[in-house]
């Protein structure tokens, strides 16, 4: 594993270190692409992931939450039978380009150096992030079964599908709130040929996932003998 990860050694079995980071967080309650660095491959994530990012979205009419999806409180219930397959696809239109967005306050970012959904938590009073802009290379209808449909997005860095489900409601004059979410996709990596599972989390699939990763990189990686903090420590900063 220490091989396949880049880090070199002194031979001793005891006090080794090897270092992860990932390249993104996922809502609490998505699923799908996050990759993680390892040794070395700490250092390469910002350049490997500044590419687009692909997710599967399902979104359901008529109801809004605090946190914008299923997780949250029901803040708000509108009807939605008026709506079709077409004003739907038509409004899709709005959304894709260089658009402006709110994050929403249920998220990663932070103020004072804490997130504002941990200051969501505690019930302090936390306004609103000003809209920011943001790219949608793609957006499209996959199905719709009122109340339900089912998005897929690809999309640039600092953008929130959560965001994106509850405008489309409000642009449809009623409220959405987003229900499932998948990221298929992250730079370079994708949820079907790159995926390690949790049933496959040991040190031989690791090790064979990372073989496999190799094809990806940017080039042949670097063999610059790598910082020692401690004897038998070795140590690579995580970005």
């Amino acid at each position: 594993l220490f091989t396949e990860a880049g880090v070199q050694t002194n031979g001793k079995k005891r006090n080794r270190v090897l270092k992860i980071g990932h390249g993104g967080t996922l809502d609490s309650a998505a699923a799908g692409v996050l990759v993680v660095g390892i040794g070395k491959g700490t250092k390469m994530l910002r350049t490997m992931l500044a590419g687009s990012k692909k997710y599967t979205a399902i979104g359901l009419l008529g109801q809004a939450t605090d946190t914008l999806d299923a997780t949250g409180k029901v803040t708000e219930e509108k009807p939605y039978d008026q709506i079709t397959q077409g004003d739907l696809e038509n409004v899709l239109q709005k959304f894709t380009g260089d658009i402006m967005q709110v994050p929403p306050l249920y998220s990663a970012l932070k103020k004072d150096g804490e997130r504002l959904s941990t200051l969501m938590k505690r019930g302090e009073a936390v306004e609103a992030k000003p809209a920011r802009p943001v790219r949608v290379y793609s957006l499209s209808l996959q199905r719709f079964h009122p109340p339900l449909f089912t998005l897929d997005v690809e999309c640039g860095g600092g953008f929130y599908v959560r965001s994106l489900v509850s405008d489309i409601g409000k642009e449809l004059s009623t409220c959405a709130t987003m229900q499932e979410l998948t990221r298929t996709k992250h730079g370079p990596f994708t949820l079907e040929e790159h995926a390690l599972y949790e049933d496959k989390w040991t040190i031989d699939e690791i090790a064979r996932s990372l073989e496999h990763c190799t094809s990806l990189l940017p080039g042949e990686p670097s063999h610059k003998k790598l910082k020692t903090e401690h004897p038998g420590e070795t140590a690579v900063s995580c970005e």
